[in-house]
């Protein structure tokens, strides 16, 4: 097939100049932070417009590889690559001679679990999948090329155009032309990435806001009772104070709250674990560093630099057992193919009620919210307790210091063993003791069984929830663990009306 055999792209819905090599690929890195399982990009071009050129960097940074690699599958028609975030797919059609050559190369079925990019589309005639991105290359010399696109049945477009804001707000904080690299995320709706320039590295938060004030009705959303972060702003605020006080939390070199883009320092990668299982000296520093938090007091409002003020919330009856909740409305229904009915759910309120009343009197304060392994860094070259560093804090809340105990302590990540919870446990009671000699530990005690109970009540509803709604079954293996860790907490002699309720009513 010539060139002047090349059908026009239909219906272009976006073009953008390609004024240099180093643009091209930054193009191909902005598709590729957005890229996922299931896209089809259709790459076509006159020979020498740079098709090459966007195909090898876009898979060097979808392998986050600058060497790998790529060579042309014109003779094999297709290379798979499998990639840490899913396997993606190079398809050349130059030498298919019938279109319904595909179904032997497997594409449908390739695209059910990764990526696709395919070079000489055209080839491939109606027999491509419809939800189809058009990329076209026009022109041969770099001042005069650009990047035709059609988004075609697909949400490609609008991902495409919140990867050229982050683009245009990296350039802004001076990383022009800086390398993307994405990085593994939480279970929120956040996205990470890593930059790179001139040596320089920095950590990319991109977290929309949750919602707009047109959106938002009457009736309180979950996220909203439980007072989960709906922008950038409590990430902005809780992090400063926290730098400010010399606790770990990243310095944060640009920002633009109304889009939810941040820029923050890079902490690096290594954490708390060895082996996948607890590293007794890091938890241990971890638990230190809770111990002085709680012997501090914390503001419940803090200024911003663009001079408004940042409220605190507090960790409400309704929000704790809104997330109590969450055990009824996935864990049970999982388990049992039913509904948890009126009745389970109003014993439930009480029993929860009444053991929430018995720690009324439980110390308040700063509660991070998920202060447990996949948010703690550390950083050996420090000193002290500044070897620890601190992430996903966004939202934290004023409530019982006992919870962020029992989130290391029962971390709900990797198995923490009952004798290393308890020496924990004593590490942080005698820390306290040193601050205040009358720390009483029978009310902490208590204290800490009933926020674990909670936490982990909350989070055997969760993991359910995104294996089912969010399709992420690698979830459900943690339950076993999570289950082990509600029967330690209900051990406590505050927890036996709930104990015997969980006793007849857990799965």
């Amino acid at each position: 097939m010539s060139a002047k055999d090349l059908r026009p792209i239909p219906h272009p819905d976006l073009s953008i100049e390609l004024a240099s090599e180093a643009v091209t690929i930054g193009l191909a890195e902005d598709l590729a932070a957005v890229l996922q399982p299931g896209d089809l990009i259709c790459l076509s071009g006159d020979l020498g417009a740079g098709k090459s050129t966007l195909a090898r960097a876009l898979l060097r940074a979808l392998a986050d590889g600058p060497d790998l690699e790529v060579p042309s599958p014109t003779f094999t028609l297709v290379q798979t690559y499998e990639l840490a975030r899913f396997a993606v797919s190079h398809f050349d059609l130059y030498r298919l001679e019938d279109p319904e050559e595909l179904d032997e190369l497997g594409l449908d079925e390739l695209l059910e679990t990764g990526a696709a990019l395919v070079e000489w589309p055209e080839l491939g005639g109606e027999l491509l999948p419809s939800n189809r991105v058009w990329l076209r290359l026009d022109g041969e010399e770099e001042e005069g090329r650009k990047a035709v696109f059609s988004f075609e049945d697909t949400d490609f477009g609008v991902r495409l155009e919140r990867s050229r804001e982050i683009r245009k707000f990296l350039n802004d904080a001076g990383w022009s032309g800086c390398e993307r690299r994405h990085l593994k995320g939480d279970a929120s709706a956040r996205s990470y990435e890593r930059v790179g320039k001139d040596g320089r590295t920095a950590i990319l938060m991109n977290s929309p806001a949750l919602y707009s004030e047109q959106e938002l009705g009457a009736e309180l959303s979950y996220s909203q009772i439980v007072h989960l972060a709906q922008d950038v702003k409590p990430f902005v605020a809780i992090g400063s104070e926290l730098h400010r006080r010399g606790y770990g939390a990243p310095e944060i070199y640009a920002s633009e709250t109304g889009q939810g883009l941040l820029l923050i320092e890079d902490l690096g990668d290594e954490g708390v674990l060895a082996d996948g299982r607890p590293h007794p000296g890091r938890y241990e520093a971890a638990t230190e560093l809770l111990a002085r938090m709680h012997g501090e007091s914390w503001p419940c409002e803090i200024p911003l630099g663009d001079g408004s003020t940042y409220q605190v919330p507090d960790f409400s009856r309704a929000a704790m057992l809104a997330e109590a909740d969450l055990f009824l409305d996935w864990y049970v229904p999982e388990m049992t193919g039913t509904a948890a009915p009126e009745e389970l759910r109003q014993e439930f309120h009480r029993l929860w009620s009444a053991a929430l009343d018995s720690i009324a009197g439980a110390q308040k304060g700063w509660v991070l919210r998920d202060y447990h392994s996949p948010n703690l860094l550390w950083r050996a070259e420090r000193q002290g307790l500044d070897r620890l560093a601190l992430i996903d804090f966004q939202d934290a809340v004023i409530g019982p210091v006992a919870y962020d105990v029992a989130s290391l302590l029962l971390d709900a990540r990797v198995e923490v063993p009952e004798d290393l919870e308890a020496a924990l446990f004593q590490t942080y009671v005698e820390a306290r003791r040193q601050q205040n000699l009358e720390f009483d530990e029978v009310a902490f005690k208590a204290a800490y069984a009933v926020m674990a109970a909670q936490r982990v009540t909350k989070i055997l509803g969760i993991f359910v929830r995104l294996a089912r709604r969010d399709h992420k079954p690698v979830y459900l293996a943690h339950l076993p663990r999570m289950n082990a860790y509600l029967d330690r907490a209900l051990d406590h002699p505050v927890l036996s009306d709930l104990k015997l309720w969980y006793d007849r009513n857990r799965p």
